[in-house]
């Protein structure tokens, strides 16, 4: 899946592995099923129907928010938010491309699912 311009706009001042886990973060998702981006002032939505994640690209990371139907119970999530009665925001900070483990893969899978 190619990068939309705008989403690499905003990923272009960054350092060279932030696009890099971008990269393998679409690849990922690739596998799961159709997703279209949507580039915002400083982050970028990832939505099937509806979004289900939101990319927040840092200096040398990627800051991935995920939304589920219930909390995500793991060390990896380092802030959880529920946001109404059935959604849950959980975020996970990404600093390397083999961060897009299996585990992460599977809460990407649940996330598109509700999207």
């Amino acid at each position: 899946m190619a990068i939309d311009p705008g989403s690499a706009a905003l990923l272009g001042d960054k350092d060279p592995i932030v696009r890099a886990i971008y990269e393998r973060l679409l690849a990922a998702l690739g596998e799961i099923g159709p997703v279209r981006e949507e580039p915002k002032k400083t982050s970028i939505h990832l939505v099937h129907t509806v979004g289900f994640a939101g990319v927040h690209p840092r200096k040398a990371a990627i800051v991935l928010n995920l939304r589920t139907a219930g909390p995500i119970e793991s060390p990896r999530i380092v802030k959880r938010e529920q946001v109404s009665t059935h959604r849950w925001h959980n975020e996970v900070r990404l600093s390397h491309p083999d961060e897009i483990d299996a585990e992460l893969v599977e809460w990407l899978r649940t996330a598109y699912a509700l999207g």
